[in-house]
């Protein structure tokens, strides 16, 4: 409920963070995260916490201006609806990312969207020496 909070908080402050993957930086400092938060509770005091959260959006805000200043003028218009739908360094399955696309067609899948996203390197496989594997996912970068 506190994550939602920090979302909901942010946005009001300014609207752009509705769009800004926190809550999957935090995941990937979950450990971290819990830490600062019990270090807090036997200080008393919330300031490292609150420089916590500071680093992890300014990390996070980085990472969205690099990707904003990667250019994707070469990107169909399907992989750029494709990208729209799927967070930054979150793991997803081909069957996640079709049901979202409301894609029915594993060729058309694979020929529209997903390899022609992984050619111009905006998504990667997780498990890339195993492409077929049933534990493949697609992170987008």
């Amino acid at each position: 409920m506190a994550r939602l909070w920090h979302t909901v908080l942010l946005y009001n402050w300014r609207s752009v963070f509705a769009y800004i993957p926190l809550e999957s930086q935090i995941e990937k400092f979950q450990e971290a995260y819990y830490g600062v938060i019990s270090q807090c509770h036997v200080k008393g005091s919330s300031d490292l916490f609150i420089e916590f959260m500071l680093e992890q959006i300014d990390k996070i805000l980085d990472e969205v201006i690099v990707q904003l200043g990667r250019s994707d003028a070469e990107a169909s218009e399907y992989v750029k609806k494709m990208l729209s739908i799927m967070e930054y360094d979150v793991p997803y399955t081909a069957v996640s990312i079709m049901d979202m696309l409301e894609l029915k067609s594993r060729e058309t899948f694979r020929k529209n969207y997903i390899n022609p996203a992984m050619e111009l390197g905006i998504v990667q496989m997780t498990i890339p020496d195993k492409p077929n594997s049933r534990n493949q996912r697609y992170v987008k970068k």
